[in-house]
């Protein structure tokens, strides 16, 4: 396994992946792990990005709907995060890699000094190779995003943020659905190629409706067009594909692609 990749990639992975009914869903994070360990292999390294932790906690608690108060989501957060990473530690440990949690406010983001030494960390971890940097918003501190319930926007504005950082070479954004479709209610024909995020395109958005997750095709465009403008291409695609970031690595026809 190369310690000096010749790409480097972002991954985000939304809370409806990564929780189910019963919780952590270790099996599809398995396959992530499988998927993240091929891909350095041809030299292709991979900084992930991961929701979640709400809705682990939630289901560890037995609760179906997602707290409205601050101190109701942190505590889900708190629960849940380490259960979340304890699946991703199991999962990397099989192909002799490491789990790295990583764990930021939107205060650490404005900082220039701690982004210049996330930089340095993530520079450090990349280079050991066999290590994954996996970041999480650090919800039990992030009360003023929690209080408005609008954070990270599910981490896709975070994924820009780690994306621009670490001077990545794509964003890819795996998600519950294809990609995006030309109907608000996520039906319609899948738009495979976008190179500016306009209001035509904007128009084709909906809203979340999980009770599980904050994030929507809204912020995952919003996201577009801040990767568009920084030069990133971008992928949201389905997270259930089997390899779909095989696939995106092979350059098929899969999910939605943002690049000039």
């Amino acid at each position: 396994m190369t310690n000096t990749p010749k790409t480097l990639w972002v991954v985000k992975v939304g809370s409806n992946l990564l929780t189910n009914s019963g919780g952590v869903n270790r099996v599809l994070i398995q396959d992530y792990a499988r998927q993240v360990h091929a891909l350095r292999r041809k030299g292709c390294a991979v900084i992930m990005v991961s929701s979640g932790a709400i809705s682990a906690g939630m289901s560890v608690m037995g609760l179906k709907k997602r707290p409205a108060d601050r101190q109701g989501l942190q505590a889900c957060a708190t629960i849940g995060q380490p259960k979340l990473m304890e699946a991703y530690a199991k999962a990397f440990k099989k192909y002799d890699m490491h789990a790295a949690q990583i764990l930021v406010t939107s205060w650490d983001i404005d900082s220039r000094k701690v982004c210049a030494n996330l930089q340095a960390t993530l520079a450090r971890l990349i280079s050991l190779g066999n290590a994954v940097p996996i970041f999480n918003e650090n919800d039990a501190l992030s009360f003023e995003e929690l209080e408005m319930l609008n954070r990270f926007g599910d981490n896709d504005k975070l994924s820009a943020h780690v994306s621009s950082l670490a001077k990545a070479q794509r964003l890819i954004i795996l998600s519950d659905i294809a990609g995006l479709k030309t109907k608000p209610d996520g039906t319609g024909t899948l738009v495979r190629r976008v190179r500016e995020v306009d209001e035509k395109i904007l128009s084709y958005a909906g809203k979340s409706q999980s009770e599980r997750s904050v994030g929507g095709m809204i912020s995952k465009l919003e996201t577009a067009r801040r990767m568009l403008e920084a030069k990133i291409p971008m992928v949201i695609a389905s997270g259930r594909e089997k390899d779909i970031l095989l696939k995106i690595h092979q350059k098929k026809a899969v999910g939605t692609w943002f690049e000039t």
